[in-house]
């Protein structure tokens, strides 16, 4: 394994590349246009230029790790790669495309993996004629700073691919653990629905979204509270997940409460959009 290429250079995508990078994996960076690919690029600079500030890294080794990602935006360019790790937009739909492509134009050994953080892998290898080499990689936001990385093994995944990839895993200073393919994998199985109860304990009037987030903190010793962390996700992104889960198990525990809807219709996103629970400057 040499080279990497990952797909989507948004928050996960540019983490993900990052820390290959620093582990002394060439990178291609890929996303749809050249604006994401250099917002993506920034993002990495200023992370890098920080370490730099606290002597966690000199100044040459920035310029050295900077120097393994190269920037791509067409998918052609997988085909001379090893490892190519998918960390697009959450939607079955547009991952099982970039999957079917992905699998005409990179090598024959080439392992593909998925940043997904619900979806399932069997599903998404079944786009392609090697669903032996198709494997998920769901790692944790931030992806600098947080050490765990959930490996999912698809119905097909090979024993040989899933050893590559725990011990690229292990390489590139992450956790793995190894997770079946079940809908919302373990993280976001056990947090999402006790985000959207949290979210049912405030459309129900049990206490203020403030109240909520200090019980949380204070009781339970979490470092922010539920509905914050709900903000910091995307609400969008937590609908997403919670209708997965919903659909994936039919079990009505995980109903997304119909505040939360209320609030992805109304475009109140959480932070990223300026307002979710609580306001943003």
């Amino acid at each position: 394994m040499q080279k990497i290429m990952v797909i989507g250079a948004g928050q996960m995508g540019s983490g993900i590349a990052q820390v290959c990078a620093q582990a002394g994996y060439n990178i291609v960076l890929n996303d749809l246009k050249t604006d994401f690919v250099e917002r993506g690029l920034a993002v990495i600079n200023k992370n890098l230029s920080r370490q730099v500030d606290k002597n966690k890294l000199t100044a040459e080794q920035k310029d050295e790790i900077l120097a393994r990602i190269t920037r791509s935006t067409t998918l052609q360019d997988a085909e001379g790669v090893d490892l190519v790790i998918e960390a697009a937009v959450e939607n079955m739909e547009i991952k099982t495309k970039i999957f079917a492509q992905l699998d005409a134009i990179a090598p024959e050994h080439t392992i593909l993996a998925s940043n997904t953080s619900s979806l399932p892998i069997t599903e998404i290898a079944a786009a392609t004629n090697r669903p032996e080499k198709v494997i998920g990689m769901h790692f944790m936001n931030p992806v600098p700073v947080m050490k765990l990385v959930e490996i999912i093994r698809g119905l097909a995944t090979a024993d040989e691919v899933y050893q590559t990839i725990e011990d690229i895993t292990k390489k590139i200073g992450k956790v793995p653990v190894e997770v079946e393919d079940f809908p919302g994998f373990v993280a976001n199985r056990i947090l999402m629905p006790m985000i959207n109860e949290a979210i049912y304990t405030l459309y129900e009037g049990v206490a203020t979204k403030e109240s909520i987030d200090e019980v949380m903190k204070l009781g339970m010793n979490h470092p922010m509270g539920p509905l914050t962390l709900a903000d910091f996700i995307g609400l969008d992104t937590c609908l997403y997940i919670m209708e997965t889960l919903y659909d994936g198990f039919g079990d009505p525990k995980y109903r997304p409460c119909p505040l939360l809807r209320k609030y992805v219709k109304a475009g109140w996103l959480g932070k990223k959009s300026g307002r979710g629970f609580y306001v943003y400057e």
